[in-house]
């Protein structure tokens, strides 16, 4: 049996424009259906707003995402609840998304274009345990830790 485990974000009408964002950065391939494509009348208000979206990326990248429907957000997220000090991380938030690479060059990439709107909570750069670590919260208030997988040195 194989599993795999994919982090399954829940929005409030913006579940479209972030999935696009993450595909923008990430690459891969988009799928989005939405309340109406399932059923609902076109007439109501949900009805354009995702139920299943998904970007699947050849470089290992999955996220799935969806519209809770009834609701939505306001046009700025909530300031993150998350802070670096003293070289911690306090945090009220129950989890973060962590993408991991091979290269500097590949998580610095994406790290610029993940930082686009986003607030940096820890610049992205060298750390104690990896060759560059960085953390923020994105346009849309999900909170990403980058870094660059330290070579493994056997004791």
């Amino acid at each position: 049996m194989t599993l795999n485990t994919v982090a399954h974000l829940n929005f409030r009408g913006q579940a479209r424009a972030a999935l696009e964002f993450y595909q923008s950065v990430f690459g891969g391939q988009l799928t989005l259906a939405t309340y109406g494509d399932f059923g609902m009348p076109t007439e109501l208000p949900d009805a354009t707003k995702v139920v299943f979206g998904q970007v699947v990326a050849d470089n290992g990248f999955r996220v799935m995402a969806y519209d809770v429907p009834g609701q939505d957000t306001p046009a700025t997220p909530a300031a993150p609840t998350t802070r670096r000090e003293n070289g911690t991380t306090i945090t009220e938030e129950r989890f973060f998304l962590s993408v991991r690479g091979e290269t500097l060059e590949e998580v610095g990439a994406l790290w610029e274009r993940l930082a686009e709107g986003a607030t940096i909570i820890e610049a992205f750069g060298p750390a104690q345990w990896a060759p560059a670590f960085g953390m923020l919260s994105d346009r849309f208030g999900v909170t990403w830790i980058l870094d660059v997988a330290a070579e493994y040195v056997p004791a």
